[in-house]
């Protein structure tokens, strides 16, 4: 079966977000791609107060200092397209309060008609949860958990009951419901959250950093899977970051996904025999606007295709 591309939304401060997220919505649809993608970054402590995913001493890009909102992102995308899925990677779930992220998520996916996936993690940003009021950062997987439970109460059948640390519906009618069941997809980067995915949620979101590493962590999900029983098939979506150069990087030091196209696709190529259902790219913190966006899309697009991806 041929790997499902998508392509990440411009939210960078390069980008005019009324004018270039439905442009290239559009433009991503008609090209061929399957899904279209957003991530959440709150906010840039400045000065950093912590380095980039927490690891001391690493800066945090520039391009982070203004970043969208990934909802209302989205919410402008599905305005202008009509069948590429719309899916986060990811929102940090936590950030949030779960009964208000849950209804978000439904009405989006009503409006959509069925087309939205739910990517959610628990984020690394000591200051995008001091400034969030929501839950302390100590208790970000317990918070995670909450959330899943009610957005699938939120999104099933009336009336709708929960009993959560934080949450508390006695007995409610919560309207609207999504079109049909969003698919909950999570990073699960250590033992504990991959149990977390395994008995709660869809599928696994994880990042592009190398095939033997994603191949291996892969087998031990699906190993995990069959030892608490698990019957029903993890969907895989494989996000790229994608660090695009006009002519090949020449460096030993390459990483995955940086270069020129031909690299690039070369990359997307090792990657999808790991079997991943869906592999999408996100190149806005390469390029320069949304025009250059479109354009390395629909190349790396066709060059994907055309190797066979």
């Amino acid at each position: 079966m041929t790997t499902r591309l998508g392509l990440a939304l411009p939210q960078m401060k390069q980008f005019d977000l009324g004018r270039d997220v439905p442009d290239v919505a559009r433009a991503a649809e008609a090209i061929g791609f399957d899904s279209l993608w957003v991530f959440e970054r709150a906010l840039f402590p400045d000065p950093p107060t912590q380095g980039l995913y927490g690891v001391e001493g690493l800066p945090w890009p520039d391009y982070y200092r203004a970043v969208a909102d990934p909802l209302v992102t989205l919410t402008l995308a599905a305005a202008a397209t009509e069948r590429a899925e719309l899916g986060t990677s990811v929102l940090v779930a936590p950030l949030h309060t779960p009964f208000q992220l849950a209804k978000a998520l439904a009405s989006l996916d009503a409006a959509a008609g069925g087309r939205v996936v739910a990517g959610l993690g628990t984020g690394w940003s000591l200051d995008e949860y001091a400034a969030a009021s929501a839950r302390p950062f100590e208790e970000r997987g317990a918070a995670l958990d909450e959330v899943i439970e009610v957005c699938r109460a939120v999104w099933g059948p009336d009336p709708v009951v929960v009993d959560a640390e934080l949450t508390r519906i006695a007995s409610a009618v919560v309207g609207p419901k999504p079109a049909r069941p969003i698919p909950i997809l999570l990073a699960a980067n250590s033992g504990k959250a991959r149990r977390r995915l395994v008995d709660h949620a869809d599928g696994w979101m994880p990042i592009g950093m190398g095939v033997a590493q994603l191949a291996a962590q892969w087998s031990g999900l699906r190993e995990l899977a069959a030892e608490r029983g698990r019957t029903r098939p993890i969907r895989t979506v494989l996000r790229t970051n994608q660090r695009y150069t006009p002519k090949p990087y020449a460096g030993e030091d390459r990483q995955p996904f940086q270069g020129s196209v031909d690299q690039l696709v070369e990359d997307l190529v090792a990657h999808a025999e790991v079997g991943f259902d869906d592999i999408f790219l996100d190149l806005q913190s390469s390029v320069r606007d949304a025009g250059e966006l479109k354009d390395v899309a629909a190349e790396v697009y066709e060059a994907a295709r055309a190797a066979g991806v």
